[in-house]
């Protein structure tokens, strides 16, 4: 696998351009997503249509954690005073442990929080293909 800068689509392209013609349709990287895809197409397309909408007001929604990497900052800022005291008085280091717990806090939940925006829309997509495929 060579190393790519440009996102997961793109590392997808180059596994998948790596592999043999007949070996990328049992590709581990498409199963999930072509599971996802059958199990929509068993379904009936009112009921289709409902998890749609509920999928698209789920990728709408603003999410818990962009308020928690909002939020956080402002609750500092609140007791920045009592907080500061805490924190760099007395010339200690727990300055750096609180920054680094809080970065790595807010680094995970902001990726969790694309990853499960990215399969919102994978899901919506799938849902959208199908809806409009039984419509033709």
């Amino acid at each position: 696998m060579k190393f790519s800068t440009r996102g997961d689509a793109h590392k997808l392209y180059l596994r998948l351009r790596e592999m043999a013609p007949g070996d990328i349709t049992k590709s581990h990287y498409l199963k999930e997503t072509g599971e996802i895809k059958e199990f929509y197409q068993s379904l009936d397309s009112d009921t289709l249509q409902l998890i749609y909408y509920q999928v698209a007001k789920e990728k709408g929604g603003i999410g818990i954690i962009p308020i928690f990497a909002t939020a956080i900052p402002w609750l500092l800022v609140l007791f920045s005073k009592p907080l500061e005291d805490y924190i760099i008085g007395n010339g200690n280091m727990n300055w750096m442990i609180f920054g680094t717990i809080y970065l790595m806090i807010l680094t995970v939940s902001l990726i969790f929080h694309f990853k499960e925006n990215a399969w919102a829309v994978v899901h919506s997509e799938i849902i959208k293909d199908i809806l409009e495929e039984r419509r033709d």
